[in-house]
């Protein structure tokens, strides 16, 4: 029996593999903060498939931790809570400061990863929020397609020839050879079990194909919805999210989305050479639509981003474009700004110094050569004045130090950065308010808004890591004596 389920499985797998469908962005997972005493970098590099592995990898800041500990959780509700028995990463043997672990993210949506860690100070943790969801359904490999149906084909016909000699000379002694009516009996009941074998092999493909439909609809969930525009009274900005899969807008209700930092949607406007760039709020208004008052823009075609956080802490990202005419609209206020530049170069060379308006400027400090994909990196930066001070007018953006950009220059990767890292604030805040208040983790650059008239250190740091090869601009946005300056870097990635 095991044989046989085993072929019609084998069957299955082949018929229903399917190509595959890239998710469009950056999954993997970077934070960095405070565990306690500990500071510590984590990356999660989430799976293509879901349920699949991801692995963790954890770096301390000091040489005082000597062990770690990784669990996942779901970032609401009763599983939020109870988490199971935590696996103990792997320390490095190169690298005492580094360690390993793999976890599985059974199902997808708004997760968690709980971190412990325990050394010279004492026992502390942090829990990291992750977004869980499969971005491609894998096919299979054509070699060994062909070997399985290979295989399923002489289980099938061994199962027939099997029986068949069972009735025709499973009674018969030894050295008798079988009678007419043994041979034709043994020959219809082969024909019924070829014909009960066929039937298994169908359902088998058939219930598989469902899973594989059922499967490809998660994966079509989870892609970035469309933000669809329309243009009212000449500067009015009006945003629906649509998403290409019909159920997705009865699960995930723009009406319940909750703030990140202090705003429920943050609206990104690039130029199609990354030459300008708008970073807007729109309100929310009836039906869970949004809107804004644009401010001054050229006529041109303009790509859209826009963040979410739904209520369950999953984030989500509505992508577009639209054709602008021109805008007369008023200079952005408050924490709207704009920028605008050069277009970003093919290849670019690595650019470590940006101007800001005022004669000041920003500074990548340490910035690797070359840039490579898929290493988690601690971009920093420094803010200086005319004469290459430190400033001493560095205020909080929306609660925090700072908010980095990095957009690919073909618009296939977009990412909305904090001095934490790439999660969202509204998800961290859900992760966090399940510590132990003892050791809840401190979020880098995230500060209370009674903090917004008050001097910071003048730098900013964000880690990160490029999910691909390619060229890519780094846009980084601070505030200053109440200001908001953008400041654009380009970077080519190998």
């Amino acid at each position: 029996m095991r044989l046989r389920l085993f072929a019609f499985v084998s069957l299955a797998l082949l018929a229903a593999a399917l190509p595959l469908a890239a998710h469009v962005g950056s999954s993997d997972v970077f934070y960095e903060g405070n565990a306690g005493p500990y500071r510590l970098f984590v990356t999660v590099r989430v799976p293509q498939v879901i349920p699949g592995v991801a692995e963790i990898q954890v770096r301390s800041e000091s040489n005082d931790v000597s062990q770690v500990s990784v669990v996942v959780l779901t970032l609401i509700g009763p599983g939020s809570t109870f988490p199971p028995t935590a696996d103990l990463a792997q320390r490095s043997k190169d690298d005492p400061q580094f360690f390993t672990a793999s976890l599985w993210l059974m199902a997808p949506g708004a997760l968690q990863v709980r971190v412990l860690a325990d050394g010279a100070q004492g026992k502390a943790e942090l829990s990291v929020p992750v977004p869980s969801f499969a971005q491609r359904t894998l096919p299979m490999q054509k070699s060994l397609g062909r070997l399985l149906f290979a295989l399923m084909a002489l289980l099938a016909v061994g199962v027939v020839s099997i029986v068949g000699a069972s009735a025709r000379e499973g009674n018969l002694e030894p050295g008798v050879s079988p009678a007419p009516s043994n041979r034709r009996r043994a020959r219809l009941i082969m024909v019924t079990t070829a014909v009960l074998v066929i039937a298994i092999l169908y359902l088998g493909r058939a219930w598989w194909g469902v899973e594989a439909r059922s499967y490809q609809r998660g994966v079509d969930f989870f892609k970035p919805p469309i933000a669809e525009t329309l243009l009212l009274n000449g500067n009015r900005l009006v945003i629906r999210a649509k998403s290409q899969d019909p159920n997705w807008s009865k699960q995930v209700n723009m009406e319940e989305v909750v703030p990140d930092h202090n705003h429920l949607m943050h609206l990104f406007l690039l130029g199609p050479g990354l030459d300008r760039l708008w970073h807007l709020h729109p309100e929310r208004v009836e039906g869970g639509a949004f809107a804004e008052e644009l401010p001054a823009i050229p006529a041109g075609h303009y790509q859209i981003f826009a963040d979410v956080v739904d209520k369950s802490g999953y984030p989500w990202t509505l992508v577009g474009s639209i054709d602008l005419p021109q805008i007369d609209g008023k200079p952005p206020v408050g924490d709207d700004s704009s920028w605008s530049g050069a277009a970003l170069l093919p290849a670019p060379a690595d650019s470590t110094v940006a101007q800001l308006p005022d004669g000041g400027r920003i500074v990548w400090q340490d910035a690797p050569h070359p840039l490579k994909a898929g290493v988690p990196l601690a971009f920093q930066f420094a803010v200086q004045d005319r004469d290459g001070k430190p400033v001493q007018d560095l205020q909080p953006y929306m609660g925090m130090a700072g908010h980095a950009e990095f957009v690919r220059s073909d618009f296939s990767v977009f990412a909305h950065i904090h001095p934490a890292g790439s999660v969202s604030m509204a998800a961290l805040e859900l992760a966090q308010s399940g510590l132990p208040s003892a050791t809840s983790a401190a979020t880098p650059g995230q500060m209370s808004m009674s903090m917004a008239s008050a001097a910071l250190p003048a730098e900013v740091r964000f880690p990160y890591g490029f999910p691909q090869p390619g060229d890519y601009r780094i846009f980084v946005q601070i505030k200053r004596a109440g200001r908001v300056e953008t400041a654009a870097f380009d970077a080519h990635v190998k």
